[in-house]
């Protein structure tokens, strides 16, 4: 009786341990956020407003050395606008706060505005009064987060604490994930997150729900990846402590590179960055023609995609 009781005890076990199934409605499938955007050759990052009456994006040249924000609204996907603070220097990836007054970003604008030479990559916000007002001049978010180092990719929870990636010699990494905790005045200093987040390998590009309960981002070249960088999803245990992250599966990535992950927990919507490409060899009847098929559907430098799933 003992032994049956230990088998069953084992066996019990095992099934709780396996990782649970992500919810992917079968008949949906990832598609590029819209086709009026084949028009760029190189976009990332991605935000939304939970109403989803505002979007915006990075529009980069296809070797980076230019680096824009933009913005549409009402899904007119083919009336983007540069927002108007993204002058000579390098703009991107955008996290509107939940009430849509703050938009925070990644730059390399000079952190003293006496200086015109570029600085590392700092994060900093603009803000607004509502969704009709203009954008202020950007704002450094301050020397308790941002250091001589490069930080990138903000991304918030409704208590304002903050996520971004850090290249720092102090991590485990070359970039790591990092947290500051916000007390109502001010940020803590960053704090790494444990190694069941981050590893000696590359972690980027963290996209945290706003319950702070769900971290999404990217791996890159992991053992249990399907090649260059694909995304991963880690929950929050009930002892407030960080779950081991699990692979997004094959559903969304692919052998090539994703990063910037976005979730809409009211549309049940995944956006998400990718480099894939679907080319394979064809004769073509003209040079439109040509032109078309190398940056249609999923051809092209990189694009946005989205998937519906329950996360």
């Amino acid at each position: 009786m003992k032994n049956i009781l230990m088998l069953l005890f084992s066996f019990l076990c095992f099934f709780q341990a396996q990782p649970q199934e992500l919810s992917v409605n079968q008949k949906q499938i990832v598609a590029v956020v819209h086709s009026d955007l084949n028009k760029f050759q190189n976009l990332r990052d991605f935000c939304i407003a939970p109403n989803e009456k505002e979007a915006f994006f990075t529009i980069q040249s296809p070797n980076q050395e230019l680096s824009k924000i933009v913005c549409v609204k009402n899904k007119k996907w083919d009336n983007p606008v540069i927002l108007p603070f993204c002058d000579g220097y390098s703009y991107l990836e955008p996290f509107l706060s939940s009430d849509g007054t703050r938009l925070y970003f990644a730059s390399d604008r000079p952190k003293d505005k006496s200086e015109t030479l570029k600085s590392d990559f700092d994060i900093w916000f603009v803000e607004r009064k509502d969704k009709n007002s203009e954008w202020s001049t950007p704002i450094n978010i301050g020397s308790a987060v941002n250091s001589k180092n490069d930080e990138f990719y903000p991304t918030l929870s409704d208590n304002n604490n903050l996520y971004f990636t850090k290249d720092s010699k102090l991590g485990l990494g070359k970039d790591d994930i990092y947290y500051c905790q916000w007390n109502g005045a001010n940020y803590s200093k960053p704090i790494l997150l444990s190694t069941n987040i981050n590893s000696e390998g590359y972690e980027f590009n963290a996209f945290i729900s706003k319950d702070e309960n769900l971290l999404i981002y990217t791996k890159y070249n992991a053992k249990d990846g399907f090649g260059s960088g694909d995304l991963y999803m880690a929950k929050r245990g009930i002892d407030g402590e960080w779950q081991a992250a699990e692979n997004l599966s094959n559903t969304i990535n692919s052998k090539y590179m994703e990063y910037c992950p976005f979730y809409n927990n009211e549309t049940n919507t995944l956006y998400f960055t990718s480099k894939r490409s679907n080319l394979a060899p064809k004769s073509f009847q003209n040079i439109q023609q040509y032109q078309e098929y190398i940056t249609s559907g999923e051809n092209g430098l990189s694009k946005i995609y989205k998937i519906k799933i329950k996360l």
